[in-house]
């Protein structure tokens, strides 16, 4: 039986950021109770215990703004339906201003061995600015609250090229991170998605696309100072310390089998990738009907599976393994790709490797979606 990873979804913040669309609402006390009892009535419905669980992953929204009771029961819930001696990660999502020593204890005691903390910047004025609830010196107190309790895998997620920030900021946000020393990092450039309030801001003119040359002069620097302190980049966005890659993530990129619980949560099961709904009310409707919360699915036919192995494979440093394009079943198309592959090879966007690999360089990393759309069938 091969692993799978479990990812659940916890939909609660104290404000929705202004760049986030994920689903998440502000809720009181007694919605987020009613949630958990939802949750793990969806929970009990996947059997997991029959199932091989190498990685657990909680996110949001924000999971650490339940309250310390709403906590133990979650990983209460989790501990009776997952056999967690064959969990390998177990890890939350935080954000600073919601964690507290007592319930860092608690995530330590519930076997949670990995946290990423969501920093976004550190200039509180760009924090205001993207809606987080938290300033600098309360992701201080977090990450060094976190060690004393006895973390030792922590990620920090920074965010870059959005309007307003200059390369200035970002290298004292970066320099910042790498100096407090967490064993993983994700830098994520900003994208503006539809549904959130940076989307409306766009389209009135209030904000801004970044200049494609002071992107690149951020990505460049992130690469190279990281490099420095001894991270190394294992995905496009992603850095760690040899060791700490977050193997949960790397199941979503090398397109292993995953289960989503929660409300507007995402698995990958049997080759069918499905969405659960994306209200509480209709949420709790289906648990409540001991039915599967599920709004869509899709089997993926030969051109999916090749998209997205293409897609995710060549973000990740291992690349992907050319006998993928010898299952094309069209000599014509197989060509085409194979002509595409070599022309970019030629200019050293893409390296070939001896294990029948092949993957971006960093100048390719820099110019991923191209290649990325390029090769896609």
């Amino acid at each position: 039986m091969e692993s799978k990873g479990l990812y659940i979804h916890i939909p609660f913040c104290v404000q929705k950021c202004k760049y986030c669309d994920f689903t998440s609402y502000v809720a009181d006390g007694n919605e987020k109770d009613k949630y958990l009892d939802s949750l793990e009535k969806e929970l009990k419905m996947y059997k997991l215990n029959q199932e091989e669980i190498s990685t657990i992953f909680i996110g949001g929204g924000t999971p650490t703004i339940l309250n310390k009771i709403q906590l133990k029961r979650l990983f209460k819930m989790i501990e009776d339906n997952v056999d967690l001696k064959k969990v390998e990660e177990y890890s939350i999502e935080a954000n600073p201003g919601t964690l507290s020593i007592e319930k860092l204890k608690i995530m330590k005691d519930a076997g949670v061995n990995r946290l990423s903390i969501g920093l976004q910047a550190v200039q509180d004025k760009h924090l205001l600015f993207m809606g987080r609830v938290h300033n600098l010196k309360q992701f201080e107190e977090s990450f060094y609250n976190a060690r004393k309790v006895g973390f030792d895998n922590i990620n920090i997620d920074v965010i870059f090229a959005f309007d307003t920030q200059s390369l200035e900021d970002w290298k004292e946000t970066i320099d910042y991170v790498a100096e407090i020393k967490p064993e993983h990092i994700s830098a994520y450039s900003l994208i503006i998605e539809e549904g959130t309030d940076f989307f409306e801001m766009y389209k009135k003119g209030e904000l801004k696309d970044i200049d494609e040359e002071k992107y690149l002069d951020m990505y460049r620097y992130t690469v190279e100072k990281l490099k420095k302190y001894g991270f190394y980049q294992y995905e496009i966005s992603n850095f760690c310390n040899v060791g700490y890659e977050c193997k949960h993530n790397i199941k979503y990129w090398n397109c292993d089998e995953y289960f989503g619980v929660g409300v507007g949560a995402s698995g990958y099961i049997n080759n069918e990738r499905y969405t659960n709904v994306k209200t509480l009310n209709d949420y709790s409707k289906a648990t409540d009907s001991n039915v599967f919360p599920i709004e869509s699915k899709e089997v993926l036919d030969f051109k999916e599976h090749f998209n997205e192995k293409i897609m995710l494979g060549l973000r990740m440093n291992s690349g992907i393994n050319l006998s993928l394009i010898d299952k094309i079943n069209n000599q014509e198309l197989e060509k085409c790709i194979i002509k595409s592959i070599e022309n970019y090879q030629k200019k050293r966007y893409i390296e070939k490797c001896k294990d029948n690999t092949i993957k971006l360089t960093q100048s390719g990393r820099e110019i991923s979606n191209s290649i990325i759309v390029d090769l896609m069938l």
